[in-house]
């Protein structure tokens, strides 16, 4: 029927035909009761608007120190890859290599996609290799990391307090920020929403 679209369940992979669903409301499988699509309005414009406040804070996170260490009068401002350097220096070139992908490079890399894709739909452009750039930005977000980074983060603050006087700068909030920014990001995603786009372009 006209209107009607095919939506595999992703828990049980029953196939549905689904109407348009209305803004605010959602489908879900009529045999595991799992969610199959969810109306988020504006959703190309608000994860368009979110990405590209995740690049500027991913940029800001790299660029001005991310903590401050006061030892004796003495005081140092370390980057946010000054360890990622320290393990490579240390004779963990794996370690750095991966902290560095998991933190930075699959971060960047899922904005920058993201961006490609959006931009080109907001302007009334179909993207070229749309639809195999979309699967790697979905594969890439399971190796954005930077959630156990700042754990790791904040814990190693906890032991270094008794040791030395710890002063957070500016990039450690901006890293902050840029965990929750690209959250909202993939929350306001609405895959069906981008197919509709692309089928209008």
């Amino acid at each position: 029927m006209k209107g009607e679209h095919l939506i595999a369940c992703h828990d049980c992979d029953l196939l549905h035909r689904v109407s348009e669903v209305s803004e605010g409301m959602s489908a879900y499988c009529c045999r595991c009761g799992a969610l199959l699509t969810q109306s988020k309005s504006n959703s190309v414009e608000r994860s368009l608007a979110l990405a590209f406040a995740g690049l500027v804070l991913l940029i800001l996170a790299n660029s001005f120190p991310f903590l401050g260490f006061k030892i004796q009068g003495q005081s140092r401002h370390v980057l946010l890859l000054t360890g990622i350097r320290q393990f490579y220096m240390s004779g963990m070139p794996w370690i750095a290599l991966l902290v560095l992908f998991t933190t930075f490079i699959a971060p960047l890399l899922q904005i920058l996609l993201l961006t490609y894709i959006l931009l080109p739909l907001y302007v009334g452009i179909k993207p070229p290799g749309m639809f195999i750039l979309f699967r790697w930005m979905h594969k890439l977000n399971s190796w954005s990391m930077m959630e156990v980074f700042m754990v790791g983060v904040l814990v190693s603050i906890v032991k270094l307090a008794k040791m030395a006087e710890i002063i957070p700068d500016i990039a450690l909030f901006c890293f902050m920020a840029l965990i929750f920014v690209l959250a909202a990001c993939m929350t306001s995603l609405d895959p069906h929403q981008i197919w509709k786009e692309w089928k209008t372009s």
